[in-house]
Formats: C-alpha cells, sequence, structure tokens
C-alpha cells in the first residue's frame, strides 16, 4: 500500500513538473515573440528616422553646393572681368606706345637726313681744308728757304736752339707752378684731414682713465678680514702662493686690496676670493681647489667677452679662434692702456671715419679690431706683432684688404687699399689721446735721448731738442753749411729715419731752423 502511495506521489509529481515546464515553454515563446514584435517595430521607427535624417542631409548638402557654385560663380565673373579690364589696358597701353614709337621713327628718320647733309658739307669742307694746307705747306717752305738764306742756319739748327730757350723758360714756369699747386694741395688736405680726424674724435665716447696694477674687493663687513688672513696667516699665504699676486688686508674699510701686474692673475683672485666667501669655507686645501676651478673657467670668460665683444660692436662671422683671442685683449695691456679697450676705441674710430669718407664701413670696423690681435698669440716668435696679427688673419681666411690693414698699420708692409691708413691714423689717434698710455720714466727719457740723437747725426745740425712730450723734434742747423732748401730736405730726411728707426705713439713734427746773421759796428 506504502508503494502504491509512494508511485502516486512520484507521478504526481513528475506529471506536476512536466505541466509546470510546459506552461513555462508557453509563457517563454509568448515572451520571446512579443520581444520579436516590438524590437520590429523600435526598428522600423529607427529606419524611418533615420530616412527623414538622410533627407535633411540630402537638402543640405545640394544647398551647400548651391551656395558654393553659385560663390565661384560670381568669382569667376570677378576674375574675368578684372582680367578683361587688364587685357584692354595693356592694349591701350600698347597702342600708345605703338604711337610713341612711331614718332620717334619719324625724328630718327629726319636725324639720319640732316647727318646725311652734315656729312656733305664735312666732306667738301675737308677738301677744301686740303688744298689750302697745300697750298700752306708750299708757302712755309718758301718761307723758310728765305729764313735759312738770311740767318744763315738750317731749319733744324734754328729749331733746337727755339726749343732749349722754350724749355728752360717751361721749367722755371712749371717749377713756380707746381709749387704753388703743392702748397694749396697740402692746405687743402691738411684742412679736411683735421676736420675728418676732429669729428671722428667728437663723436667716440671714450674713457680716459687706464687700468692700473691693483683691484678692490669688496666686503659686507670686515669680520670677513679674519676668515681671509686665517691662524697665522695661513690662508693669505695659500692665496697668494696660489695666484702669484699680492693681497692688501689693511684698515681700509670693507674692502681688500688685489695688486699684481698680471691682469689674469688678478681676475683670477678676485673671481676665487669671491667664491671663497660666499661659500664661507676658508681654508688652504679648499683655496687651492677654487683657484684651480677658476683658473679653468676664466678660459669660458675669455670666449664670453670675445663673443659680446663682437656683437657690440656688430661684426659677424669671424672664426671661433679669433673671438677668443678678442676675449684675451680683456687681459693685455699696452703701455699702461687696456689692449681690449684700444681696439673697440680703433673700431669705432675707424668706422666714423670710413663712415665719413664714404668707404665700407664694415671692412673697417673689423680692421681696427683685429688690428693688435698678434699681441695676444701664445706662441713666442720674432717677428713685430703686426705681421703676427696678418698671418693669422690669413689663416683664418680674412678679407685681403683686412690682412693688409693689420700687416700695415706699423709699416711693416706696403700699404695697398685706403683702409690701412685709417686704421693706422685711428690707431695713432687712440693711442696718443692724453692719459691713454704710460711709459716708465727711465724709457721715456731714453726715447726722448735717442729722438735727439737721431737729429744730431746729420751733418750741418747744430743743435736739436725734443719738446712737447717728444711729439716734435726743434733741429738748430748752422746757416753756413746748410742752405734753405737742404733745411727743407734736412726735414724730410730725419722724419724719414725716426719712422724707420724709432717705435712712437702718435706723430713726431720735425722743425729745421736755419737763421742767418750779419753783424757790423760803426765807429
Amino acid at each position: 500500500m506504502e508503494i502504491e502511495i509512494i508511485v502516486v506521489a512520484s507521478i504526481a509529481t513528475v506529471v506536476t513538473v512536466l505541466l509546470s515546464l510546459a506552461i513555462g515553454s508557453m509563457l517563454y515563446k509568448r515572451r520571446i515573440k512579443k520581444n520579436e514584435q516590438s524590437a520590429t517595430e523600435k526598428a522600423k521607427l529607427i529606419v524611418k528616422e533615420a530616412e527623414l535624417q538622410a533627407e535633411n542631409i540630402k537638402k543640405d548638402r545640394i544647398l551647400e553646393a548651391k551656395e558654393k557654385l553659385l560663390k565661384m560663380k560670381q568669382e569667376f565673373e570677378e576674375e574675368a572681368n578684372r582680367k578683361k579690364n587688364q587685357i584692354i589696358g595693356n592694349e591701350q597701353k600698347i597702342k600708345q606706345r605703338e604711337a610713341q614709337l612711331s614718332k620717334e621713327l619719324e625724328q630718327v628718320k629726319r636725324k639720319e637726313g640732316e647727318l646725311d647733309e652734315e656729312r656733305q658739307s664735312l666732306a667738301r669742307q675737308h677738301e677744301l681744308v686740303k688744298s689750302r694746307k697745300e697750298e700752306l705747306d708750299k708757302f712755309n717752305a718758301q718761307k723758310v728757304a728765305v729764313l735759312e738764306t738770311i740767318s744763315k742756319l738750317s731749319a733744324d739748327q734754328a729749331r733746337d736752339q727755339l726749343i732749349e730757350s722754350m724749355k728752360e723758360e717751361a721749367q722755371t714756369k712749371a717749377s713756380s707752378f707746381i709749387k704753388d699747386i703743392m702748397e694749396q694741395a697740402k692746405l687743402s688736405a691738411t684742412k679736411e684731414a683735421k676736420k675728418i680726424v676732429v669729428e671722428t674724435i667728437q663723436r667716440t665716447a671714450t674713457e680716459h682713465a687706464v687700468e692700473n696694477c691693483v683691484s678692490i674687493f669688496n666686503i659686507e663687513s670686515d669680520d670677513i678680514k679674519g676668515k681671509i688672513i686665517g691662524r697665522e696667516g695661513r690662508n693669505i699665504r695659500t692665496l697668494e702662493a696660489a695666484t702669484g699676486v699680492e693681497f692688501i688686508v689693511d684698515d681700509t674699510p670693507e674692502a681688500i686690496i688685489i695688486s699684481g701686474f698680471d691682469p689674469v692673475r688678478r681676475e683670477i683672485a678676485r673671481l676665487s676670493l669671491h667664491r671663497l666667501v660666499q661659500d664661507g669655507r676658508i681654508h688652504p686645501a679648499r683655496i687651492e681647489e677654487i683657484v684651480a676651478k677658476t683658473t679653468k673657467n676664466i678660459e669660458d670668460e675669455v670666449v664670453e667677452i670675445g663673443e659680446r665683444t663682437v656683437i657690440d660692436l656688430g661684426i659677424h662671422g669671424l672664426a671661433p679662434e679669433l673671438i677668443k683671442m678678442i676675449g684675451r685683449m680683456r687681459y693685455r695691456s699696452s703701455y699702461g692702456q687696456n689692449l681690449l679697450q684700444h681696439s673697440r676705441e680703433v673700431a669705432n674710430l675707424c668706422a666714423i671715419m670710413a663712415a665719413e669718407l664714404g668707404l665700407n664701413v664694415k671692412q673697417a670696423k673689423r680692421a681696427g679690431l683685429l688690428h693688435d690681435i698678434g699681441k695676444v698669440w701664445p706662441e713666442e716668435l720674432e717677428k713685430p706683432h703686426a705681421i703676427v696679427g696678418m698671418e693669422l688673419a690669413q689663416k683664418y681666411k680674412e678679407h685681403p684688404i683686412i690682412c693688409n690693414a693689420i700687416g700695415a698699420h706699423h709699416d711693416e708692409i706696403e700699404m695697398t687699399s685706403i683702409i690701412s691708413p685709417i686704421v693706422q691714423a685711428c690707431d695713432a689717434i687712440s693711442g696718443a689721446r692724453p692719459g691713454a698710455r704710460r711709459e716708465v720714466m727711465e724709457q721715456y727719457i731714453k726715447r726722448l735721448k735717442d729722438l735727439e740723437q737721431v737729429g744730431l747725426s746729420f751733418e750741418g745740425v747744430e743743435k736739436c731738442y725734443a719738446i712737447q712730450a717728444g711729439r716734435e723734434l726743434r733741429v738748430m742747423v748752422d746757416a753756413e753749411k746748410a742752405t734753405d732748401e737742404r733745411a727743407s730736405q734736412l726735414s724730410f730726411d730725419i722724419s724719414q729715419k725716426i719712422e724707420k728707426d724709432m717705435q712712437y705713439p702718435g706723430q713726431i713734427k720735425v722743425t729745421v731752423i736755419r737763421e742767418m746773421r750779419s753783424v757790423a759796428y760803426a765807429k
């Protein structure tokens, strides 16, 4: 009985499960069908909306195309009208030109006719002149025969005597005429040269103070002086040994004096001291380290100075090695005058003078800057610095005019361009300016004595004095041994010997004085 109940229950359960599956399957199919209908309706709606959007887009594109076509049509018509008007204008110009050419052709034909008439007239005149010349030659022959009979001289002998007398007269007149012209030319040339030089100097602002052998290092307080001196002076001794200059630490408030004749050493010492004070660690090991680094960095500063100089002067295309040498000029001096400042001054003077004379300003400025480049060549050569500078300029492909100006600014070679004397004159202006240069007293006195000895070495000179700080040599000659013409020649010979044997800044005026005295007594 229980088994039957179990079987019946199982069957009922299976039937229930089957019914549930059948009902679920029906509901699932109905839901799928409903979803399919909904998806179909949505798809139709989307397609309809897409068709509407496509239609709108199509209308917009058609409208844009029409507008673009209309615009292109208008532009084409405008361009066509412009071309048409241009063609019409050109046609009118061509017609006008044709009419003008026709008139000119008529004038040319008329002038050709006039020239033919003139040519025929000249031919007739030539025939007439030829016949007259033949008659004149016959008459001259007859006249010469008569004169030879009267003077008992042949025509060649009379001609020679006449030529000799006329030659002497012509030489006398030519000598006087040449002398007047030379004096007038000297006056006008001197006046014009002075005007150009004065205007050039006035338009160039320069510093009149020269560099000395000391530098001032400013400090914030005097407490730092103790650190710089160090215990028992070991720091300052190390500084002096490493840099090769003298540090003067005295009662001067908030300042330390760096003394030394070499500006490179002074600059290394100044920069090293500046870095040590900023760092605060001042001891012998640190001092040697900072000095070594500063010595290496000074080369970078040299290049920077050279680049800044050429940029300030507006000079382009210089070789890097030449730019580096220009930077080295900052730490070189000539007779106490800073070489870089001198070269910049000469460059500006050359530019102004070349502009006044209508010459190439860029070439003049370039040659003025490079004229003393041979002084900073590191190798010791037994050549004048002008020749060394010229060879360096040639090595780095500078223009031949600039090379000649560098080599000829102290007359070592012959000048071949007008830029060369301009560089020489501007170099003399910069060097001869009061306060620009200084010399040791012994050298100065020796130069004056040598200058006087040059004048005394000539025959007929009684006394010789160097005055105006060596800018003028006054020579007294014996009136009985030297004539006026000899005195004039003597001044030229002395000036040439000074130029050949001596070196000096600026120019030296040679004045020869000849005095004739006649004494008589009345009794």
